[in-house]
């Protein structure tokens, strides 16, 4: 059992580790470090789950449990799977890979699974309503799977996809209809898209379940440590509170050294006045 330094504020995606090996080992090495949760990501080789038996999952639920540790979300990378693609065969096999990370999500005890809204061709894009039906539709397979394998869904904002924007892509879900929806609010994908990021997170608040916090600037698109960009961070803990969002934050840095950048992240935002662990207790 891993005996760690007093706990984060912050909750850590694993993206950064996804070539260095297995979860497990990253898990219990970000735990002496003092982060209690995480967001896992999809990855063959770091977790993937046709790798994984029921023993395996078994094992690291045990892992995660017995440390003290919390799975917040699974979180696959988007840009190889696509649920709005022109083709019937990608949209099914995205879909195929999204159920088996579900029940993923299940059977270690994640809250959620995160989810793109797909992406356009953008050169010729199909028409709008074509997209939001696929959309829907993936929808319709996948919420009620993630209910009945104990976990959930939520769609995160992303600049590539074809509802880059807060507002856009929330009228897509709610014309869906579905209270059991959540969202990621991503700063670093709204404020690559120009967003006033205090506004979208307000416009979030009823469905807000994850908030990631990574820095990049306007020009080219990026998942730096806090402070290599030209996000403002400062405002963020006052909305948050306003909303009532009380969940550790995600950092979703990506670096060569990650130890040191999520360190560095987290000791950066606590100056600007984040809220340290104590503060924060809602789970998803």
């Amino acid at each position: 059992m891993v005996s760690p330094t007093s706990p984060s504020g912050f909750a850590v995606n694993t993206y950064s580790y996804t070539l260095q090996g297995p979860v497990q080992g990253c898990l219990l090495r970000l735990a002496a470090q003092g982060f209690r949760e995480f967001e896992l990501m999809m990855y063959p080789g770091h977790l993937w789950p046709a790798h994984l038996g029921a023993g395996e999952r078994r094992q690291l639920r045990d892992v995660i449990e017995a440390n003290g540790l919390r799975v917040g979300t699974l979180n696959m990378p988007n840009i190889d799977l696509n649920i709005a693609a022109a083709t019937a065969e990608m949209r099914d096999m995205t879909l195929e890979v999204l159920r088996k990370v579900i029940v993923l999500a299940g059977d270690i005890g994640a809250g959620a699974v995160v989810i793109g809204p797909g992406k356009a061709n953008p050169l010729l894009p199909m028409p709008r309503e074509q997209l939001v039906g696929h959309f829907h539709r993936a929808l319709e397979s996948l919420v009620p799977l993630a209910a009945g394998a104990g976990t959930s869904l939520c769609v995160e904002n992303m600049p590539f996809a074809f509802l880059p924007g807060a507002a856009e892509m929330l009228e897509a879900i709610e014309q869906f209809g579905d209270e059991r929806i959540g969202v990621v609010y991503d700063l670093a994908n709204g404020h690559f898209v120009g967003e006033d990021l205090c506004e979208a997170l307000r416009l979030c608040a009823a469905r807000l379940k994850v908030v990631h916090v990574s820095d990049t600037g306007r020009s080219v698109y990026r998942h730096d440590a806090v402070g290599l960009g030209s996000v403002d961070f400062r405002p963020v803990p006052a909305v948050l509170a306003e909303i009532g969002f009380a969940r550790r934050p995600v950092l979703e840095i990506i670096d060569a050294d990650p130890d040191a950048a999520i360190g560095r992240s987290a000791r950066a935002l606590e100056e600007l006045g984040w809220p340290t662990a104590p503060a924060l207790t809602r789970r998803l």
